[in-house]
Order: C-alpha cells, then structure tokens, then sequence
C-alpha cells in the first residue's frame, strides 16, 4: 500500500506541476537572495523577524546562522561559531535570538542587535526541532536519543523569560522531529519517526498520554496543526502527508501525496492553505487547499530547486521563503514566492 502511494505522490506532483505551469500557479518566485559563496553544505530550518526585518537561515555544514534582510534580501551577518544549528527562534520583545545547536548539545542565546552570546543551556545532543509557547514563554527542544547513545529521546522545556530549563520529557525512541502546540489545549503533538507514530504529550503534567501510529508513510518529520478542524497533518519524507484527527488520534482520512524529501511543512489558518517543501525529485513545493475537514484541494507543486526542503511562511509580506543550497559551483540561495 504504501509502495502504491509513493507512485501516486510522483504522479500526482508531475501533474500539479504541469497544470500549475498552464494556470495560475499558488506561488510566484519573485525574488532570489544571494548566499556568500564561501557557505557550502547542508541547510536546516528559517526563522522570519517581522518587527526586526530579518531572516534567518541555520547553515548547519557551515556551523553558523545566516542573516538576510527579510524584504531586500541583503545579507547581513553571520552568527558563527554553532556546532551544528538546526532551529531558530526570535523573542523581538526580550531582543534575543535563540538557536538550537545539534553538535554541542544546548540552546545557544544571542544578543539580538550585536549577535554576541550571551548564555547556552545545555541540553543534549542532536538538539533541533523546536516548539514555542508564547503564552507560557517556554520552549519545548527534541535532543538526545541515537546520537546520545540512548534508546529513548529528549522533550526538554526551556523557560525564555528566566533562560533556564525547567523539565525533560523523556520519549521512547532514538530520535525526534517537528511538533505541533495545540493553543487551546494542554497537547502537543511530536514526529517520533524511529517509531514511526505521532506521541501526544499533555503539557501540563509533562507526561505523553497516547500514541498514534502513522501507517499511510514512511519517515514521518514535518508536521502542522489546523485546531478549529481537528485535523493533525504529519508529513513523511517517502512522499505522502498522513491526516490525522485529533479528536480520535486516527488517520480517517487518505494521505495527501507530494513529492520526496519533504523536511518542512506550513499550514497557514488564514487562507486555510497547506505548504509542504520537499527537497527530493528535483525540488517542489506541494500546495494543498483545506477546502472543509474533510475535503482538501491540491493546488499543485510548484518547483524550488534540489535540496530545497526548508520553508518559513511570513503571512504579513504574502511571502514564502526556501532555502536551495549551493549546487553546480553556484552559491546558494533563499527563493522567495508570492503567495497567489
């Protein structure tokens, strides 16, 4: 079955492909922002700071957080010296940029005008994927696992107002992915791909009170909430979005094929539309439309480039960036799309 998928999903971003190419496409590419040449390798997750106008982009091969002007595209400045950083976060009020960095173990804290360090906390390592709370201030960090010699991984919260961590949740598994916060519930929902299953993790006793598994995919590491709906989507990187609903914890619905190699993916409330950046076959951007709970809409996939797995939607400039590394001598660049 799941073999049958994967061809679906091929066939079914070729033909979006080709009919995005004769319609109106969901994503115009209007803007391509230049990378230094000196920066090579392999790219992890954005960040977007409205109210600072800057982007950021986790360079990981290169151990340093890139940094754009976010409507120009003019690079900045480069936060050096991360072992390997993976995920990026901006608390605009406190002027602090934190980073999770995958080789040292910890979340590493910046000054957010001089870039200069300004604390780490430690965790374990293969810190990545991250959740924030705005509500609470705190940050919920997967680390640990395989790369710790361990057969269990690492939800560890990290209090932002103090910069301190305040728990682990310990999760079976020896590695972890993107999560999802529920905002009207104590629920967060977390990628445990070693598992293959989705664990639902109550926030307020720090305990995980279910499992789901994930049987319509393979390797399942992006993931996005749409709440009023109940609908859980993770993504897996053999080329399909598992739906889930949230309300039984099963996957009621068929999966939604997109291309290979997906490491990103975005649901945006507003216009109800599903963005999936997927690095594999050549490099797409799978776009679905959330017509109701049960009906969903594919837009098309729209092409990146190879290796362009890595999104962040910033609703307020209509705008979708991607990270395409470095490829054929050329450096690498962050595409930005219109969002149509």
């Amino acid at each position: 079955m799941k073999t049958l998928w994967a061809v679906l999903a091929l066939f079914c971003f070729l033909l979006g492909a080709a009919v995005a190419a004769a319609a109106t496409p969901p994503l115009l590419l209007v803007a391509k922002y230049k990378m230094p040449a000196a920066v090579q390798g392999r790219f992890d997750h954005l960040a977007a700071d409205i109210q600072g106008n800057r982007l950021f982009l986790a360079a990981e091969s290169a151990h340093e957080v890139l940094v754009f002007n976010l409507r120009t595209g003019k690079f900045l400045h480069a936060i050096k010296g991360i072992g390997i950083p993976h995920a990026i976060l901006v608390r605009h009020h406190l002027n602090r940029i934190y980073v999770t960095d995958g080789g040292a173990g910890e979340v590493r804290i910046y000054d957010g005008t001089t870039y200069r360090l300004l604390k780490t906390v430690k965790l374990k390592v293969d810190s990545d994927s991250i959740g924030y709370n705005p509500a609470t201030h705190l940050l919920y960090v997967v680390n640990g696992g395989g790369d710790a010699h361990q057969s269990f991984s690492m939800l560890s919260i990290v209090n932002t107002a103090t910069d301190r961590k305040v728990a682990d949740i310990r999760i079976d598994g020896r590695t972890l992915e993107a999560m999802a916060l529920a905002q009207h519930s104590p629920l967060l929902y977390v990628n445990n791909p070693a598992l293959g299953q989705v664990d639902v993790v109550n926030r307020r006793t720090r305990a995980v009170v279910a499992r789901w598994p994930v049987k319509d995919c393979n390797h399942n590491v992006a993931m996005a909430l749409d709440q009023p709906a109940h609908r859980l989507f993770t993504a897996c990187r053999s080329g399909a979005i598992a739906v889930f609903d949230t309300q039984t914890g099963k996957e009621g619905l068929p999966p939604l094929p997109i291309p290979h190699g997906v490491d990103d993916m975005i649901f945006d409330p507003a216009s109800k539309r599903l963005y999936a950046s997927c690095g594999g076959d050549g490099g797409w951007i799978a776009v679905y439309q959330i017509v109701d709970p049960g009906h969903f809409k594919y837009l098309g996939a729209v092409a990146s480039a190879p290796g362009g797995k890595n999104e962040v939607l910033v609703p307020q400039l209509g705008r979708l960036f991607v990270t395409i590394p470095p490829r054929a001598g050329a450096p690498g660049e962050v595409y930005a799309y219109k969002v149509e």
